[in-house]
């Protein structure tokens, strides 16, 4: 199985953290950020790394080289940060099959196998979460059935009809890929990944969600502290 490593952002709201290396060089418990993204994909069963590298990314290439943890690793450049439905799109030509997207700046306390595990009983599946109704207005929220399908999805809803978000963890078919071509940019001028799953679950796709342990987004400088200890707590 392949894993989609989006890494191609600045991090500007880490500040001086930043200022001389891309986010996912960032130190978190003594290690690069992305390092435990690799560690996280390569556990739930990747064989292969697709980094998608923008900001300073030879400081990636010569940090990494070629391969993690007997991993092989290619780099894609996305020359534009036009969202993550742009991101993934930049893969296509590197990706074989039904795949693991894991973001970069993702620290998960757990493992997320279950959710290869739960895209092998439907067509693709997302690790979820919920947040407070606050929080849903400034993501993508998700909308279930009884059985946990994916039903619909909303971008930044005034009134939102669910609260259960995605965590930066998807299990994706290839078919991602035209759904993620035919995505037109939104008002921030940035393609949606929400938007692509959304195309296929009207298509028919089954859409499971699971429920992973808890995991940091390391956004702020705050974050970086946090995402350690829970680094730390399961060392």
């Amino acid at each position: 199985m392949d894993a989609v490593i989006p890494a191609a952002g600045r991090g500007s709201r880490l500040g001086e953290l930043t200022a001389d290396r891309p986010k996912g060089l960032v130190d978190v418990a003594g290690r690069p950020l992305l390092a435990h993204a690799f560690e996280t994909a390569v556990e739930a069963g990747a064989d292969k790394l697709v980094v998608i590298v923008g900001y300073e990314a030879a400081q990636i290439v010569d940090r990494f080289g070629d391969a993690f943890a007997g991993v092989p690793i290619t780099y894609v450049h996305q020359r534009e940060r036009l969202g993550l439905g742009h991101a993934v799109l930049q893969a296509e030509p590197h990706v074989d099959g039904i795949f693991l997207l894991l973001n970069g700046d993702n620290v998960f306390a757990e493992s997320v196998a279950p959710a290869v595990e739960a895209a092998g009983e439907a067509d693709a599946a997302l690790a979820v979460e919920e947040v407070s109704p606050e929080v849903a207005t400034t993501t993508g929220v998700i909308e279930t059935d009884e059985r946990g399908r994916v039903t619909g999805l909303v971008e930044k809803p005034a009134e939102p009809s669910s609260t259960l978000v995605t965590t930066g963890c998807y299990v994706l078919p290839e078919d991602i890929f035209h759904a993620c071509a035919l995505l037109r940019p939104s008002a921030e001028g940035e393609y949606q990944l929400s938007e692509a799953v959304g195309l296929l679950v009207r298509a028919g796709y089954e859409v499971a969600t699971v429920r992973l342990g808890e995991r940091v987004n390391v956004n702020m400088p705050e974050d970086v502290e946090r995402a350690g200890e829970l680094v730390r707590e399961e060392w």
